[in-house]
Parts: structure tokens; sequence; C-alpha cells
């Protein structure tokens, strides 16, 4: 039996903040005349946080924070300190390409970090010292390094990166005599060591650890830095990740070992601090079979049979790291519609909870020898400011990027929500009410789904991808439904699509709007319905059984699950899903077709936008071709827009402008009647006009939307 305890006490400090802060109406507007709401061009404003890391003295912690530069159509990443003793966050660097990866040095001294200067082609590591002063190379890899880490002795550092091409390969470029094998042409990705040089300012050493065919994804150096931890895969390719096991190497990449042997999806690989066995995540069962949330392994470093650590646990765990003596695991752990730290006793499989509150997390950085944590914790006001979690539970805040989010703007109020399904199981979700909610008034309704699915809504401020604050600010009530098929509810519930896909999962999103209804709440006659990638796909279902959505915006979804199989890049989530491969002898083909949005699609009658970026290759666009192409000819209103260069989740910021533009006047013009005034982006002139969905004839873009994987 899982024994789960919550620790409340640690979160006194935190809790009475956000409690002080809802003492009045949630529905009020903040008590100042001067708050508005937001727009569009404020929310792809809002910054993104992002790799908190705390420093090995716990005094400061660093960030990075990804800002909207609309010269250059993009977000640019740099690197940005907080103190523990509070005062305002520093900035520490400004490069035009941005910088990422920031990691301390042991001692404190330094703080290595990825970014391109000036002829680099790909990015590689640079130094900067923790005192202040000008950052110099320490790598002139020639390709891209990735995923970096100090050796424990700080000594140096180790990181990934892809083969360079040969030099007939490269000849062959030159001459644009270039055909290639397709799903072959790729280089592997290997691990390296880069040495401080004994003079600062030069070039370290660098030193290749693995070599072969075969790919490094993940590493993590032993804490006594003798041993690493590796995934090692047979290429780089996304579908032959469940391929990848787990690896146990000397620290200069001799004498591996090889710890697992299955056909499972791992990740997070780490040794305890005695050296005896590697904790691993696994979205699978205690026999390997796939597609369960992700849980906790064990297996012996020396060799064994691996363990399920909780297999009682309901949560899906997204990250975990060994406590300082090693008697326990810290993880945070998806926990329906919020996230949470927990730690976990590993001889008695005690569970204790060490968060509690609405909010996910952004990033939590461990350090071991202080058992101090960093988190950053994203509300429905706040998207992400830091926060130390010390040894004796106090929370204390450490950044304030985000401040000025509720002193300018009139935010709205989230809710949970709970309803029974079609079936009567249990389904929650989350609800916003428009800023100005008055009781008693229904509202125009925009129901949006999670992409993944293996995925969840939860509390937070919400990605500019959905713009909650927007539409809120608009008069709309958002309803985002976890709907079987989501993380964080145990097995049974995201095991639901298994052997089909839409089983209960689309009925859940309806029956939530049902509840809505009947509450009082939602419109009926107002009611529209948007999502991407997973949620584009439940889009594209749902107008296939209902026509009360006065409109719709499928977002990157699939329409034929049997062309998808083949065209997209991932196809290890889908076999479950179906009972086999399309290609196969016997093949499930009525399986894949039944629950294939356009094996009905001749019953759709809503006014349905189609948005997708021209280089996607999860949901590649000839998905949302077939889908316009059906829709158009069976005389339902529809647009079908692309977005130039842009993969799965969209980044230029004028094709995310574009993206929220178009489906606001969308969904204004079909559900609300109204006539709908584009957005301008901040340095256009005021001569030159926006497009608009009702004349526009070129195929424009969007954005990012689930950083889940897509199936």
């Amino acid at each position: 039996m899982l024994e789960l305890c919550c620790c409340r006490a640690r979160q006194i400090p935190f809790l009475f903040g956000v409690l002080a802060a809802l003492a009045v109406s949630p529905f009020a507007v903040q008590g100042d005349d001067e708050l508005r709401p937001m727009t569009i061009v404020d929310q792809l404003e809002v910054p993104i946080l992002s790799e908190p890391r705390l420093a090995p003295d716990g005094e400061e912690a660093l960030f990075v924070l990804a800002e909207g530069d609309w010269k250059e159509n993009k977000r640019i990443s740099h690197i940005w300190r907080a103190s523990r003793h509070g005062g305002e966050d520093v900035q520490l660097t400004y490069g035009k390409e941005g910088q990422s990866s920031p990691r301390w040095s042991p001692d404190g001294r330094w703080i290595a970090f990825l970014t391109q200067r000036g002829e680099d082609e790909e990015e590689q590591i640079f130094l900067l010292p923790r005192s202040g002063g000008e950052a110099f190379r320490l790598t002139h890899h020639p390709t891209a390094v990735s995923r970096i880490a100090w050796s424990p002795g700080g000594e140096g550092l180790y990181f990934l990166a892809t083969d360079e091409k040969t030099e007939e390969e490269t000849k062959k470029e030159e001459l644009q005599d270039d055909v290639f094998a397709f799903d072959e042409d790729y280089q592997q990705k290997h691990l390296w060591r880069v040495h401080l040089p004994e003079k600062l300012g030069e070039l370290g050493q660098e030193e290749r650890l693995t070599e072969g065919d075969y790919s490094i994804l993940r590493f993590q150096p032993s804490r006594n830095g003798k041993k690493l931890v590796v995934h090692r895969a047979p290429s780089p390719l996304f579908d032959d990740s469940d391929e990848a096991e787990v690896w146990v190497l000397e620290s200069d990449g001799s004498g591996g070992k090889r710890l697992t042997t299955n056909s499972v999806f791992e990740s997070g690989g780490s040794l305890s601090p005695d050296g005896s066995t590697v904790l691993f995540l696994s979205g699978s069962n205690s026999d390997f079979e796939s597609y369960y949330n992700d849980n906790l392994f064990l297996v012996p470093a020396a060799g064994g049979a691996s363990r399920l650590l909780l297999p009682e646990l309901p949560y899906d765990i997204q990250s975990a790291r060994w406590s300082r003596d090693g008697d326990g695991i810290f993880f945070t752990a998806n926990t329906g519609v919020r996230t949470e730290l927990f730690r976990v006793a590993v001889e008695t499989g005690t569970v204790q909870q060490l968060t509690e509150g609405d909010h996910s997390f952004r990033g939590w950085n461990y350090v071991a020898d202080r058992d101090e944590h960093v988190l950053a914790i994203d509300t429905a006001t706040n998207h992400g400011d830091l926060w130390l979690l010390s040894q004796g539970g106090e929370m204390t805040r450490l950044s304030r990027r985000y401040d000025y989010l509720k002193q300018k703007f009139a935010l709205p109020h989230h809710e949970l929500v709970s309803w029974k399904g079609a079936d009567g199981q249990d389904v929650e979700g989350l609800l916003t009410y428009p800023v100005g909610y008055q009781e008693g008034k229904r509202y125009p309704l925009v129901v949006q789904t999670h992409g993944g699915p293996a995925a969840s809504d939860k509390f937070g401020f919400g990605r500019w991808t959905s713009y909650i604050p927007v539409l809120a600010g608009r008069g709309w009530l958002v309803f985002r439904p976890n709907y079987r098929g989501s993380t964080g509810y145990g097995d049974a519930f995201l095991r639901d699509m298994v052997g089909h896909y839409y089983n209960q999962a689309h009925l859940d999103v309806l029956a939530g709007v049902d509840f809505l209804v009947a509450e009082g709440l939602a419109d009926p006659d107002r009611m529209v319905k948007m999502g991407w990638s997973a949620g584009g796909h439940m889009t594209n279902k749902v107008i296939t059984v209902t026509d009360r959505f006065k409109a719709a915006s499928s977002g990157a979804g699939a329409v034929n699950w049997i062309s998808m199989y083949g065209q997209s890049d991932v196809r290890i989530y889908r076999t479950p899903w179906f009972g086999g491969t399309p290609w196969q002898e016997n093949a499930p083909i009525e399986v894949y077709w039944d629950h294939s949005p356009l094996k009905d699609i001749s019953k759709v009658k809503t006014p349905t936008l189609v948005l997708v970026g021209q280089n996607d290759v999860r949901v590649p666009m000839p998905q949302s071709v077939e889908l316009y192409r059906a829709l158009r000819s069976n005389g339902v209103p529809t647009k079908l827009y692309v977005a130039p260069r842009e993969p799965h989740g969209w980044r230029e910021l004028r094709h995310e402008m574009f993206k929220l533009n178009v489906e606001i006047e969308w969904f204004e013009r079909w559900a609300l009647g109204k006539e709908y005034e584009w957005e301008k982006a901040p340095d256009l002139d005021e001569s030159q006009s926006q497009p608009s969905e009702v004349d526009s004839t070129q195929a424009v873009p969007g954005d990012e939307v689930s950083k889940v994987l897509s199936p």
C-alpha cells in the first residue's frame, strides 16, 4: 500500500502569501481602476523564465529569461541572477544570439553557459567569472555543443555533440550532389569532455569519451566524479528513443555496462551517492509494457533486475534527484492540475509531499550539499518567479520578474472544476472567468484542449499559445478539461486511449461543457473550440460529433490516423492506441479509420480555422491539408494558414501574433457576430495594415503549443 503523507508545515510561508492575495473576492479587478485587460502584444511580451540553478553556497540563483524582440522577430534568452537576500535581479549576459544552460562550477567561482559569438555557426561553451567581467570561450567544437555538466571536481565540463560530417559529405553538399537517404541523414551524437585551460582565456582541451554507431541522448555524472550514467540509443531519431537503454560508464567513457534491456523510453538516469544504485524514469509498468504514467525505477549499478519503486503512485513523475544521503529521492510530479515536489524514502516507499498550492513548476533544481531546492513557481498572477525551499521548510522568494503583471493588468480568476464523464468517471479541469465576471450572468465559452495527449492543463499564468488573460479580458470563459488520456490521474485514466484513442476522451470534454451550461456559467449559443497538437486532434473529433460550437480552430491536428502514422516522425505512441501498425499483416486498419475524424468529416457544419507550420514533422502539414480540403469540399467555411519555416511549435513573434489575431477574429465573427480590429506589432507603421482573415489570400503563420510529444 502506498503511504503518502503531506508535510503542510513546509508550505505555510508560501501559502500565506497566496491566501492573503485571495482574501478579497476572486473576481475583483485587483481594486485599481487603472488596471486593464491584457492585449495580444502584452501576452506575447510576457518573458519566459526557465532553467533555475542554485549556487553551491546557496546565496544566489541563476535563471534564463527569454524576452520578445520584435525587430529580430523572436524571443532572445539571457542569463540573470537573483539573490537570496533580496534586491534587484541582475542581467548577466547580453549577446545578440542569446544564451542558455547556465551551470555553476562546483566551487561557485564560474558560470558556464552556451551561446554563439563572432563567426560561430553553432553554440559553444563560454565561462563567466562570478565576480564579473567578460566571458571567454572554452570550446571551438566543429558541431553544436549541448547538455553541458561540470565534472564534480570542477576540472572541466562534459557535453554532447553531433559527429562532424566527413570531408566527402561536406564536398558533396558544396557541389549540391546531396541526394540523401530518408531517416538515415543524421550524424550520431556522442559524449565529450573539455578541460579547463591552465591560462584563463585560452581554449580548453577537448576529449572524446564515446564513439560508435549509436547516440548518447542524455547523461549524468556521479557525485564522486568516478562514473557516468548515460542513455544510449541506436540513433538520435525521436522514434528510436524507446530503444535507448541505461548504461554506466567510467568517467573517461570506458568500461560501459548496460543496465536495462527493454523497448520503452527511459530518462533521468542518476547514480546514488554510494554508487550502488541507478534511478531512472520510464512511462511503463513493472513488466516494462509502455504507455503508463512516468514512474521511478531502481536498478543495481552492478547489473540486475530493475524495480518499480512506486507502483501505486497515481501521479506522473517529471524529474527526480537522489537526496544528499541517498536514503531518499526527491521528485516533481504532475498531480493533475498542479505540479508538486515530493520525497520518497527508498527503503520504505513512504512518500512525503513538500509543496502544496494552486501552481505548477517551470523548473526545479536541487543542491544536495545544502539540501536546498530552487523552484520556478507558476501561478495565475506570476509566470514563474524563483523560490528557495530550505532544509527547515521555509520558502524564500528570490526573483521578481513578474511583479508587473498584477500591478499593470486586470488578471482573471482560475479555479478547479469537476464533473462526471459519460460513464460516471470523475473528471476535472480548469475554468477561467472573464475579467469583471458577474455572478448569474452567462458568458461565451472557449473550450481549449491540451496537447500530448499524455499531459494535463495545470494552474499557472498560461502560455501565449492559449492566451487566456487576453480571452478573459475580452469577456470569454475559458475551459480546459483534463480529459481521459491525461496524465496525473492514474494509469487507468491515461490508458483509456489504448486500443482506440477516441473512447471517452471527447465525451469527457462534452460532458464538461454540459456541466458549465447546467451551472448557468456558459452560454450554449456562444461556444467555440480550439486546441493544438493533440488538442487539435480533439478539435477535429469534436466537430464531427456535434455542431453546438459556433466556430473552431484546429492547430497542427491529425485527421487521418492511417496517413498520419507514416507521415509523422514519431510512431511509438500510436501503435498501442490502435493495436499495431497500419501496414503489418492483418493490420487493424478498421481501428485506425474508425477513430479518424476524416471518416465522419461529412457531418461537420462548424466554421473551422486550420493552422500548421510548414516544417512540422510531428503532425505534418498534409494532415491539415486533408482536413481543409475535406471541409471546403463539403461547403464548410474554412481557412488554412501555413506558417513558413515553423516546426510543430511556432517561434516567430509575428507568426504567433497572426495566430492570436486570426483566432479571435474567427471566434468573435462566428460566435458573437462582432467585427474585430487586428492588433499590430509595436514596430509596425500606422500606414501598414495587418491582413484580415476575411480577405487574406495568402497562408500565413502562428507558434509552439505543447512541450509534450504530440502523438
